[in-house]
């Protein structure tokens, strides 16, 4: 709401697997709830948008939850306000958007991908948001953000960080250190040695 009412935009670096469907799935919720304005959402990822498209072909994957939105026609993959964009034309016509966007685009660590332009676009304007919903890794331009950089190099050059930067620490799909342990235990043999390679 603060954003839409300073004019900017929401961008949102993310996965193009399940993280984007996921975050669809709570954008309509909120939509469908009034608890968020009705902005214009834009997935800006050709990879999402396929994937997106797997997720509401096969109804028969879902939830019981999931089932009842889809009957009662409020599929979080096909609500009024959202764009499914594929190519690069599309993907620039988000610039020339009048009015508060929602992007979700890749890479979810903003290592590649449409993000970068994206965040040319919004990361210098103290009007618009950056909202992390994944885990950025060490040394990836997304950590030096939530690590609280003043000034980033995208695309060859520098842009001050003026944006207000929110990460949103829920979405993880990474095992935390119970999981892993419930999972071990269901060995029949325990591993001599067990090495945990996605972390610090």
């Amino acid at each position: 709401n603060i954003t839409a009412k300073r004019g900017g935009n929401i961008v949102m670096p993310s996965f193009a697997f399940e993280r984007s469907q996921e975050i669809l799935y709570y954008l309509n919720r909120f939509l469908l709830e009034g608890r968020i304005p009705h902005l214009m959402v834009f997935v800006d990822s050709p990879m999402a948008v396929d994937i997106t498209e797997v997720f509401q072909n096969h109804p028969e994957s879902m939830d019981p939850e999931m089932n009842q939105l889809l009957r009662q026609r409020k599929s979080p993959f096909d609500f009024p306000e959202l764009n499914l964009v594929r190519t690069i034309d599309e993907s620039k016509a988000i610039d020339h958007t009048v009015g508060s966007t929602i992007i979700i685009a890749g890479s979810g660590m903003c290592t590649g991908g449409r993000i970068k332009y994206h965040l040319v676009n919004n990361i210098s304007r103290g009007e618009s948001t950056i909202v992390f919903v994944g885990y950025q890794a060490v040394g990836t331009l997304g950590r030096q953000i939530i690590d609280g950089a003043k000034e980033v190099r995208i695309l060859g050059q520098y842009y001050q960080v003026r944006a207000k930067i929110v990460q949103l620490n829920g979405f993880s799909a990474h095992a935390d250190r119970g999981e892993l342990v419930r999972w071990l235990s269901g060995l029949r043999k325990p591993p001599r040695r067990v090495f945990v390679t996605h972390g610090e």
